[in-house]
C-alpha cells in the first residue's frame, strides 16, 4: 500500500531526535568552554589580566563566529551537501579544542580560539541548514520544541565536567570533545531523513531561484529583528543575573545562580515541546513567539519592580521560560521565511547574527544605563525592546 500524500510530507521520528541530539551536541561544544572552562584557564595564565583578555577573545571570537557561520553556509549551498561539512568541523573543532593547553600565551590562546570558532561553525552552519532541507513546514513546531533540549544539555554539561576530582583541566577539553562527537555523529551515521525534494526548491518554481514574495521578505525582516531584540535582553540577564541577585541579596552566590539557570532551561523544555506541537495542529507558527516574547515583557518589568529575592527569582523565572520557549521555537520557524531554499545556509548564517551581535551592543548598553539608573532602568529598557520584538511578531503575516 502506497503512504498518503500527509505521510509523505511528514519527516521520521527517528530524524528528529536525532537531529536534537545533535543540535544538543553543537551547543555542548561551546557553552561549558566558553562560560566556564577558558574563563578558568584565563585565570590561572594572567589572573592580573582576565577580565580584558576575555573580553578580547570574546569580540573577537563573535567575529570569527559570525563570519564563519555565514561562509560555510554558503559553501554548504553551493555544494549541495552538509554532513560533509558537518562531519569536517566536528573532527577540525574537537581537534583545536583539545590544542588549548599547548597555548601559553594570551596571544595564542586568542589565535587558536579564533580558529577554532571557524572551525565549530563548519558544524554548526550546516547542521542548521540540514533542517531546513529535510522538515516540513507541518512539523518545525515540534522541531522547535525538540530544539529546547540544546541550551539545557549545554549548561548541564559544564555542570558535569567541572564536578570537583572527575577530570584535571586538560581532561575536561577531552570529556567536551568525546560528549560532542557522542550527541552529532548519530544523526550523520544513523539518521536517514526521507528526502524532501519540495523543500530544496521554491514553491511552484523548478529552479528555486523565485524572488521571495513582499510577505515573505516583511516576515523575514520581522523575524530577524524580533530574535535581535529578545537576544539583547537575553545576553545582558546571562552576563550580569548574579550581579544583580548578588545586589538584592548578598547570600545569593554562583551556584545558586547556576541552579537557577539550569532549572528554568529544563522546565522549558515541556513547555517548549507542548507549544511547538500546537502550532503544528493549529497551523499558527507565529503565535508562541509573539506570545513568548510578551511573557518576557511581564518578566522584565517585574524584574525591574523587584526588591526581595522572592520576587526577583519569580519574575526572572517567568523571563527566562518565556524566552527559552520563543528562542527555541524561533530557531526552527526562522526556516520557513528563508527567502530561497538555494541559499538556506547561507541566510541562516546572516539570521545566526542576532546571536553574537547581542554580545557586542550589551556592554555598551549596560555601562550607558546601569551607573545612572541601576538595574531597574536596564531591565525596563531591555521590557521596551522585547516589547517592539512582540509587536513586530504579532504583524508577521499569518500565510507564510
Amino acid at each position: 500500500m502506497s503512504e498518503s500524500p500527509v505521510a509523505t510530507r511528514r519527516q521520521s521520528t527517528r530524524f528528529l531526535w536525532l537531529y536534537a541530539l545533535a543540535a544538543s551536541g553543537g551547543a555542548v561544544a561551546y557553552v561549558p568552554f566558553l562560560t566556564v572552562l577558558l574563563q578558568l584557564r584565563v585565570g590561572a595564565m594572567a589572573p592580573e589580566r582576565t577580565v580584558d583578555i576575555l573580553a578580547y577573545i570574546a569580540f573577537a571570537g563573535a567575529i570569527a563566529a559570525s563570519l564563519g557561520n555565514i561562509a560555510f553556509g554558503w559553501l554548504s549551498d553551493r555544494t549541495g551537501a552538509r554532513r560533509p561539512w558537518i562531519l569536517c568541523g566536528l573532527f577540525l573543532s574537537g581537534a583545536l579544542l583539545l590544542c588549548v593547553p599547548l597555548a601559553t600565551t594570551p596571544e595564542t590562546l586568542l589565535a587558536l580560539i579564533v580558529v577554532w570558532q571557524v572551525a565549530l561553525n563548519m558544524m554548526l552552519a550546516p547542521l542548521a541548514a540540514w533542517a531546513g532541507d529535510c522538515v516540513p513546514d507541518e512539523q518545525k513546531g515540534t522541531l522547535g520544541g525538540l530544539l529546547s533540549f540544546a541550551p539545557a544539555f549545554g549548561a548541564a554539561s559544564g555542570a558535569l565536567v567541572t564536578l570537583p576530582g572527575l577530570a584535571s583541566a586538560d581532561q575536561r577539553l577531552m570529556l567536551v570533545v568525546a560528549m560532542v562527537a557522542v550527541l552529532v555523529l548519530p544523526v550523520l551515521l544513523f539518521g536517514r531523513p526521507r528526502p524532501m525534494p519540495e523543500l530544496l526548491v521554491s514553491a511552484g518554481i523548478g529552479d528555486g531561484l523565485a524572488p521571495p514574495t513582499t510577505g515573505k521578505k516583511q516576515a523575514t525582516v520581522r523575524m530577524w529583528l524580533a530574535r535581535l531584540l529578545v537576544q539583547i535582553a537575553e545576553a545582558s540577564l546571562f552576563a550580569y543575573l548574579l550581579i544583580w541577585f548578588g545586589r538584592i541579596e548578598d547570600g545569593f552566590g554562583d551556584h545558586d545562580t547556576a541552579i537557577l539557570f539550569t532549572s528554568v532551561l529544563a522546565l522549558s523544555i515541556p513547555l517548549a515541546l507542548i507549544a511547538g506541537r500546537w502550532s503544528d495542529r493549529s497551523n499558527r507558527p507565529i503565535r508562541p513567539l509573539a506570545i513568548g516574547a510578551g511573557i518576557g515583557v511581564i518578566g522584565l518589568v517585574g524584574m525591574a519592580l523587584s526588591s526581595t529575592l522572592t520576587a526577583a527569582i519569580g519574575a526572572y523565572v517567568v523571563f527566562g521560560l518565556a524566552t527559552s520557549v520563543f528562542l527555541a521555537l524561533h530557531s526552527s520557524q526562522t526556516l520557513r521565511v528563508l527567502p530561497r531554499p538555494q541559499t538556506r545556509g547561507r541566510d541562516l548564517g546572516i539570521f545566526n547574527l542576532t546571536n553574537t551581535v547581542p554580545s557586542l551592543i550589551m556592554p555598551w548598553l549596560t555601562i550607558a544605563l546601569v551607573p545612572l539608573f541601576g538595574f531597574q532602568g536596564l531591565f525596563l529598557v531591555l521590557a521596551a525592546l522585547t516589547a517592539l520584538a512582540t509587536v513586530l511578531l504579532l504583524t508577521v503575516p499569518r500565510a507564510i
